[in-house]
């Protein structure tokens, strides 16, 4: 009998090297984020412990290559973010901050001196980063970004506010976004301790609930010249290296699916009714039958948003597609799993509640999905909608 995770046989198309990056994770997951991450995300704690063994994996920093870094391949680095979010939607978040936005910043955006200051310590996580972009009032509209900076004596003052930014409240390199008096977009890195940047933990999360997030304040805040990324110069930098972050978010969404799954099969077999495992019975078949449908079209559609960028062909669209794909997809698979585990289904021992709450999260980050509808609406039509 075929595998009840991959009809298609699409593992076969996996080279031995990636497969063995997925399994390392994979085991990182099973031995040290599942025993605890439940305690930790019902009580809203970031699980400083399971850092130390995530920087033996050596794989933060993903597809960069020097400084510390692994220079995986597309295929790889994306199969490091499903399997993260297949263990734990928290921690594949701050490895998405850590390696997709903040070290990503650098390597696309900073001087050679400046990448070879900043990456090695993240690459090992001895240096905890964040990427400070969206603001209160200015979400899938960033373009509008309201925070200035402001040239004095040999460094810049930054002043405004940032909202929603991961891994801030412990980050010790903050990359902000802001705009200068010629209306030139640029990023500066905050280091940790300097006067007049103040993070506040944002509470109350429903979800994502063991990963940080925080509101950022800037009063005054002086950045030394050489902490000014040298190649920022307009916000398309900015959508640069969230265009290169984006792939993984639709391998993320593929990670979170599949733990539902996983659960979901695990249960049919085990859950008696009538006297029989409620998987002998046709609904519950038939609807594990349309989840695999959908997790197949997923995973096709991540092996080949691999292969386009692995060839340098992945473009804004393409990748926009596979984000608003698999976030939809993400939220139907969960969302029966959820449904088909009864009861269980919102306990937290059971496996699919937290991926229930967390896959929610992935539809709005990095753009909603009704905005990456847009951007490939505009590639369908050649008519921008955004104005």
């Amino acid at each position: 009998m075929q595998s009840a995770e991959d009809l298609y046989r699409l593992g076969e198309k996996i080279p031995e090297a990636e497969r063995a990056v997925a399994a390392k994770v994979r085991d990182y997951c099973d031995t040290h984020v599942r025993p605890v991450i439940n305690d930790h995300w019902e009580r809203a704690e970031f699980p400083f412990a399971l850092l130390e063994p995530l920087a033996a994996l050596g794989v933060t920093g993903g597809s960069i290559r020097g400084y510390g870094c692994p220079g995986f391949s597309p295929l790889a680095s994306g199969l490091v973010s499903m399997e993260l979010a297949r263990g734990d939607g928290s921690i594949s978040t701050f490895m998405g901050v850590q390696s997709g936005l903040a070290m990503n910043a650098i390597a696309l955006l900073g001087s050679e001196e400046q990448k070879q200051r900043f990456l090695p310590g993240m690459a090992r996580l001895e240096k905890i980063g964040a990427f400070a972009l969206t603001e209160p009032d200015h979400g899938s509209d960033a373009v509008a970004l309201e925070t200035t900076a402001r040239r004095l004596g040999d460094g810049y003052v930054l002043d405004g506010a940032k909202r929603w930014i991961g891994n801030a409240v412990f980050a010790d390199y903050v990359v902000v976004w802001a705009r200068d008096a010629h209306e030139t977009v640029g990023a500066y890195i905050v280091e940790k301790g300097t006067p007049g940047f103040e993070a506040t933990l944002i509470t109350g999360k429903i979800a994502k609930r063991a990963s940080w997030q925080a509101d950022i304040t800037l009063t005054d805040c002086r950045v030394p010249a050489e902490n000014r990324l040298e190649l920022s110069e307009t916000f398309a930098d900015a959508a640069k290296v969230l265009g290169a972050a984006r792939p993984n978010i639709a391998w993320g969404a593929l990670g979170h699916a599949l733990a539902a799954y996983d659960a979901a099969v695990r249960y049919a077999g085990e859950r008696q009714s009538f006297g029989q495992p409620i998987g002998a019975t046709q609904l519950v078949q038939y609807r594990l039958a349309k989840m695999l449908a959908d997790i197949t079209s997923m995973w096709l559609i991540c092996l080949r948003l691999a292969e386009l960028a692995d060839e340098g062909a992945m473009t804004a669209p393409i990748a926009s597609m596979a984000k608003m794909h698999n976030a939809e997809h993400a939220l139907r698979v969960v969302a029966e799993a959820r449904d088909l585990l009864g009861g269980n289904g919102i306990l937290l021992e059971y496996d699919v509640a937290r991926h229930f709450v967390d896959a929610q999260v992935v539809s709005t980050v990095e753009g909603t999905d009704a905005v990456h509808a847009l951007i490939v609406g505009r590639e369908i039509t050649g008519y921008s909608s955004f104005s």
